[in-house]
């Protein structure tokens, strides 16, 4: 059986992994939307774009807001694991309980920046089809 430090010591390596993920993910999203962006805006992908077109720009912070959303959602991961295994202090948990609503807030805005609408909008427009 694994002693607790040992147990300590995986679960600070698991949430730090995914702390690595999370940033990981935000910045290859960031490049990949810029160069995407890019390549668009240079007519290599799509060679009937105009300098400035918005169908790029509006595909560059679609994919920059779905890596940003996915990097946080595994930060919050990073941060469950770090708080509820390795420090789980009431003022841990409370800092946590913060970021999850911070993050939901950021989640939720994002999801009206890339779509349009709110999330719950998009099951009322699936089942109306």
């Amino acid at each position: 059986m694994l002693s607790d430090s040992l147990m300590l010591e995986i679960a600070d390596i698991v949430a730090k992994l995914f702390e690595l993920a999370g940033i990981g993910v935000i910045v290859i999203g960031a490049v990949f939307a810029l160069l995407k962006c890019g390549a668009d805006i240079a007519g290599i992908s799509r060679p009937q774009a105009v300098a400035g077109d918005r169908d790029s720009i509006a595909a560059f912070r679609k994919t920059l807001g779905r890596s940003i959303l996915t990097g946080l959602e595994l930060l919050v991961a990073a941060d469950i694991i770090r708080t509820v295994a390795v420090e789980p202090t009431m003022e841990n948990v409370l800092v946590l309980g913060v970021i999850v609503l911070i993050r939901t807030f950021l989640s939720f805005s994002l999801e009206v920046e890339i779509d349009g609408k709110w999330p719950w909008q998009h099951a009322a427009a699936k089942n109306e089809e």
